[in-house]
């Protein structure tokens, strides 16, 4: 028996499927990740046809079955579709890539609703910025890690306890943590993290201002945090967006 839901979410991909349909993959308030199918979408008369498109935030209602691969998609009202980020290739990249870990990275059928907050959030913070989309986009990404269930510990050197690292260069070992100058002799890899970019990634954990932090710091702290995930999750490659735009 199908259940109808009204929610609010985000369109994360479409793709054609048969003659007339499309198949959206939306991350909802309800209902968290969810595959639907909207019959006929692809006829220029379909009143839903050009509202379920990637990035846009819609109040959708939907027949929702549990057994089910695809839930049924009936009608669609978009609250903001984000003129500014599908216009500008540079918010173009990061919206992109919001859409593409929440789509790969997350479970069908768990709620999240910090999780939906947030992506409405950045949306929002991308739409609005004169600059910076970067560190918009980095910030989001640490809260994504953490919502995802990893913690990343920069406080002190994971063998030896030593903290208060004061203007020195630490390392990462991905599968032990932050380690200090001498006890990283003790480990083959390690990620070099020099004092701005620590600083950088505890000022994204902290909520800091950061203004005056460079881009290039920025990407490195982006970087790190993608390389994290890839020790993390085997099945994780990366974040293609940001290569491809």
């Amino acid at each position: 028996m199908s259940e109808i839901i009204k929610t609010e979410a985000v369109v994360l991909s479409k793709m054609n499927y048969g003659d007339t349909s499309l198949i959206v993959s939306l991350f909802t308030k309800e209902l968290g990740k969810i595959s639907a199918i909207v019959k006929g979408g692809r006829n220029p008369k379909s009143k839903i046809a050009l509202k379920v498109d990637p990035l846009n935030l819609l109040e959708v209602v939907f027949y929702n079955k549990l057994n089910r691969d695809l839930q049924i998609v009936s009608s669609a009202d978009i609250i903001s579709h984000y003129p500014a980020i599908k216009s500008e290739l540079e918010k173009l990249k990061y919206g992109q890539s919001v859409l593409e870990i929440v789509k790969y990275l997350t479970v069908e059928h768990e709620q999240n609703l910090r999780l939906f907050n947030g992506i409405v959030r950045i949306f929002s913070l991308l739409e609005e910025s004169k600059g910076g989309q970067n560190l918009v986009f980095a910030r989001f990404f640490l809260f994504f890690i953490t919502e995802l269930g990893y913690q990343i510990q920069f406080q002190k050197c994971v063998s030896c306890g030593t903290g208060g690292f004061g203007g020195k260069s630490i390392f990462y070992n991905f599968d032990q943590g932050m380690l200090c100058n001498n006890c990283s002799k003790n480990f083959i890899e390690s990620f070099e993290i020099y004092p701005e970019l620590l600083d950088c990634l505890i000022g994204l954990r902290t909520n800091k201002i950061l203004d005056n932090v460079s881009k290039k710091t920025v990407d490195n702290a982006i970087a790190f945090m993608e390389k994290f995930l890839k020790y993390h999750i085997s099945d994780f490659k990366g974040i293609k967006s940001l290569q491809l735009l």
